[in-house]
């Protein structure tokens, strides 16, 4: 594997970071929206009872007595608090496989140069350039895939955590308005 990484050229590494980055970033999402759609699908008492650290701003702008218009701007506040970090990730899949691709024109360009610059070429002079040009490209996309994938399922969960916000907040709302 090492051999591999060696093999594939300076560009490994920032494949390498991109993969690392994605992989820490997906964790922590993952588990921060779990937790957080654990506390707002429950029934709305044991969801006041509880106070998830997401709906406090919301909690304390109906308890002031907060607008209507004035609490869809606090409650979009709160998703994009939920979003955040979730744009990184659809940039390392985008970078990742533009890395892989860059490691293929590089590799091709030493395999070209020594082509050119030798007067009866043998396959293995011409290894070190086609490695570089398909370990990378497969790298940057071995990163993309799941990144992308990660990406995809955590907008979903980040979605769902939006419409359930929403709906917590209208039950909240009306309860507060209707001096429940």
């Amino acid at each position: 594997m090492v051999d591999f990484f060696v093999k594939g050229g300076f560009l490994m590494y920032p494949i390498a970071l991109c993969s690392v980055l994605g992989l820490t970033i997906f964790i922590y999402k993952f588990f921060e929206y779990r937790k957080i759609l654990n506390y707002i699908n429950r029934p709305l008492g044991e969801i006041l009872e509880s106070k998830p650290e997401i709906l406090i701003p919301i909690l304390t702008a109906i308890n002031k007595g907060t607008s209507e218009r004035e609490l869809s701007v606090i409650g979009t506040k709160c998703i994009r608090n939920v979003e955040k970090g979730l744009s990184w990730l659809g940039l390392i899949s985008t970078v990742a496989p533009l890395l892989g691709l860059t490691g293929t024109v590089t590799g091709m360009i030493k395999t070209f140069i020594v082509i050119a610059n030798a007067t009866s070429v043998n396959p293995s002079m011409l290894a070190e350039g086609i490695w570089e040009a398909l370990i990378t490209t497969a790298a940057g996309l071995f990163v993309a895939v799941p990144v992308h994938i990660g990406h995809h399922y955590l907008e979903k969960q980040a979605d769902e955590i939006a419409f359930n916000l929403k709906e917590v907040t209208i039950a909240l709302f009306e309860g507060q308005k209707n001096g429940i």
